[in-house]
């Protein structure tokens, strides 16, 4: 049963990204928090336009073939697997939400090239044994993976949990296998009022960290150049238009040595 009252994290997204699949509560909440910090749009973009860009490099540049994208979030253009299977057609993915209306957006909407995979398994980011013996049934977990975690880590409170839960995925995955990761991060303080405002609506809470924590998801990989940075600073597709650098959104791709 959906509660219509009740604002939620993936629609309210929906709504920043342009999309369709949203409440009058969501857009409520949405147009509040865009009232105090207006940019949250852009953060939005660029959490998004950096997940493309991250997946076409593992794709194209790392040769990844499989992907498991954890809170995936509700569809819209330019998924997981549309990129992946654009450069790779084999490639297959998984997507993993503890959603049960993601998860069923996903498999109305989201569907595979005839020479690859996708599946849809509800699961949740906080039992990473669980999330791996899903995944295992559509991947091949002895060659390596990419593990997309896209503006999910800020919702796991305490940051030595969500440090646990990336390490114990990131065991479980062979060499080669890399990270992508992006999360909102503290900044000017408009941003931390909004978020706050937010998290008091009954919504699950979504916790901004310093950008040295963000970093730190990445510890004992090897960062790809340039490392951890403002989303908009990694790899922008050439002739892009300059963005700013402080954007409060922070990103990172790693390989597992």
């Amino acid at each position: 049963m959906i509660d219509r009252t009740v604002p939620h994290s993936a629609r309210i997204w929906n709504y920043w990204l342009g999309g369709r699949d949203y409440y009058a509560v969501d857009r409520a909440a949405g147009d509040d928090y865009c009232r105090i910090f207006p940019e949250v749009r852009q953060v939005a973009r660029a959490s998004r336009e950096f997940l493309g860009r991250s997946i076409h490099y593992l794709a194209r540049e790392a040769g990844i073939t499989q992907f498991v994208d954890i809170g995936t979030g509700l569809p819209t253009a330019e998924n997981t697997h549309q990129i992946a299977q654009r450069v790779r057609p084999d490639a297959r993915i998984v997507y993993v939400d503890n959603d049960p209306l993601v998860i069923a957006h996903a498999r109305a909407l989201m569907a595979s090239g005839p020479k690859g995979a996708t599946d849809y398994v509800h699961a949740d980011l906080r039992d990473p044994a669980g999330v791996l013996a899903a995944v295992d049934q559509t991947l091949d977990l002895d060659r390596p993976v990419g593990l997309i975690l896209s503006g999910v880590l800020g919702h796991v409170e305490e940051y030595g949990e969500a440090r646990g839960i990336v390490s114990a995925l990131l065991a479980a995955l062979p060499p080669g296998s890399h990270l992508s990761a992006n999360d909102g991060v503290t900044g000017r303080p408009a941003f931390a009022e909004a978020q706050g405002r937010y998290n008091r609506t009954g919504a699950a809470p979504y916790l901004l960290r310093s950008r040295a924590e963000v970093a730190g998801f990445f510890d004992g990989l090897d960062l790809v150049e340039p490392g951890v940075v403002s989303c908009p600073l990694w790899r922008p597709t050439p002739g892009a238009r300059p963005a700013r650098s402080d954007l409060e959104i922070v990103g990172g791709v790693g390989r597992k040595p």
